[in-house]
C-alpha cells in the first residue's frame, strides 16, 4: 500500500562557514508538518562561501526536498536567519549581488503560498547540526526517511590541525552612540521612544556630542553612514555627527527607545509609589510592559530587525548608529550570545561610545562603553 503524501511540510535550514567565507555547509529537515515525521535529511558541504550564502543553500536544499517528496504540500519554512526570511518574504530588499540568484532559484522552487517564520537559533538546531556533521566529515547528502543511510566514506586519519581564529573578511563596523544628556537624564525619569513627551537635549548633552563628533572625526573617511533613531534626543545628537563626519542622517525606527506608556516622565520613585504592582511585575520579567508600553521581549524583536536592515544595506562598510541605552543593551546582548535579562547587567553612559563588528552575520563586540578623551571614565551612568 502506496502511504499518503503529506499536504503540509515543514522545512528547517540552516547554513555556516567556518571562517567566513571559509569551508561552508549547510543542513535542511523536511517533516510533515502533521505527524512531525522526518521525511528527509540534508547536510551538505558546499566549498567555500559566506554565511548567507550557505543558509541560502540550505533554503534550496530544503526546497527541493519538499518539490520532490511532497510536491502538492504546502510549505512552511522556519529558520534562524532573520535576512534570509524577511528578503524571501519581500519585506526586505535584496541588495547583495551574491544573494540576488539564490533568491531567485528559491522563489522559482517555492510553491504558491509558502511562509517564512524566523525562530530563535535553539529551535533550529536540527538543521544546525545537519551542518555542523557535513563540515566534520560525518554526513553527505541526502537520507530520506525509511532509505538505507549511507555514510560517508571513511578518509584515512590525519594529524589534527590547528585552526586559526581571526577575522577573515572585512566587516560590517557599528558603531553605536547614545544620546547626550537631556533634562529627563538629568533627574532620571523615565523616557521613552516616539509616545513619551521627547524632551530635546540640554546644553550640556550637546556639549558632550560634540565631544564624541570630534573623537570620531577621525574615522570621516571610513563612515558611510550616519543612522539615527526617529527619537528627538537621538536626531539633535545625530546631526552634530553627521555635521562632523560630512554626511546626511538616515532614520530607522528600529533603533528608538523602549515605551514606557504611563511611566513616561515620571522617576522610579514615582513609579513604586503609583504603579508599585506593575513595577515589581516588569522587573520580573521581560514580557510585561508598562501600561501602553513595550516588553524587552517586544523592543528586542524590532532593534535586531532594524539591525538586519542595517547589516544587509551597509556590508562590508562602517556606520554610526544613535541611538538609546535599551536598545544599545540589546544589540550587545545579541552580539554576546547573551540572554536578553543581560541588559539588567550593563551599564551605558549617556554619549558613549560602542563598537560591535559583523563579519557576514557573526559578531564581535570592540568597544563598550567607551568616553572620549577628557570625561570621567567612571562616572555614574545616567
Amino acid at each position: 500500500m502506496t502511504q499518503a503524501r503529506p499536504s503540509k511540510v515543514l522545512i528547517q535550514a540552516d547554513g555556516g562557514s567556518r571562517g567566513n567565507p571559509g569551508p561552508a555547509s549547510y543542513g535542511a529537515v523536511l517533516t510533515d508538518a502533521e505527524t512531525g515525521d522526518v521525511l528527509a535529511e540534508d547536510g551538505s558541504t558546499i566549498g567555500v562561501a559566506t554565511n548567507n550564502v550557505a543558509e541560502y543553500s540550505g533554503l534550496i536544499a530544503g526546497l527541493r526536498l519538499a518539490a520532490e517528496l511532497a510536491p502538492d504540500a504546502s510549505v512552511e519554512v522556519r529558520m534562524d536567519s532573520k535576512l534570509v526570511v524577511e528578503q524571501m518574504s519581500g519585506r526586505w530588499k535584496i541588495k547583495h549581488p551574491d544573494m540576488r540568484p539564490l533568491a531567485a532559484e528559491a522563489a522559482e522552487l517555492a510553491p504558491p503560498g509558502t511562509t517564512y517564520t524566523w525562530v530563535p537559533r535553539e529551535q533550529n538546531s536540527h538543521a544546525d547540526r545537519l551542518a555542523n556533521e557535513a563540515l566534520d566529515g560525518k554526513r553527505s547528502g541526502v537520507t530520506v526517511a525509511g532509505a538505507p543511510k549511507v555514510e560517508p566514506k571513511a578518509e584515512p586519519k590525519a594529524e589534527p590541525k590547528v585552526r586559526a581564529w581571526g577575522p577573515p573578511s572585512v566587516p560590517t563596523t557599528v558603531i553605536l552612540v547614545r544620546h547626550g544628556v537631556t533634562p529627563h537624564t538629568v533627574d532620571k525619569r523615565f523616557s521613552g521612544g516616539l509616545a513619551s513627551a521627547n524632551p530635546g537635549l540640554s546644553d550640556d548633552g550637546k556639549d558632550q556630542i560634540r565631544a564624541v563628533a570630534d573623537w570620531l572625526g577621525l574615522l570621516a573617511d571610513r563612515v558611510d553612514a550616519v543612522i539615527s533613531s526617529p527619537v528627538r534626543r537621538t536626531l539633535e545628537s545625530a546631526e552634530i555627527i553627521a555635521a562632523a563626519l560630512g554626511r546626511e542622517v538616515e532614520v530607522e525606527p528600529g533603533f528608538a527607545e523602549m515605551e514606557f506608556g504611563t511611566w513616561d516622565g515620571m522617576t522610579f520613585a514615582e513609579v513604586g509609589e503609583r504603579f508599585p504592582d506593575d513595577l515589581q511585575a516588569w522587573l520580573g520579567s521581560l514580557d510585561v510592559a508598562p501600561g501602553g508600553g513595550e516588553s524587552f521581549r517586544v523592543v528586542e524583536e524590532r532593534v535586531l530587525a532594524g539591525l538586519a536592515r542595517v547589516l544587509d544595506e551597509h556590508a562590508g562598510r562602517t556606520v554610526v548608529v544613535v541611538s538609546h541605552v535599551t536598545p544599545i543593551k540589546t544589540l550587545v546582548a545579541h552580539a554576546l550570545d547573551a540572554p536578553l535579562d543581560a541588559v539588567y547587567r550593563m551599564e551605558l553612559t549617556p554619549a558613549s561610545v560602542t563598537v560591535l563588528n559583523w563579519y557576514d552575520g557573526r559578531p564581535s563586540m570592540r568597544l563598550y562603553n567607551a568616553l572620549p578623551p577628557g570625561r570621567d571614565p567612571l562616572a555614574t551612568p545616567r
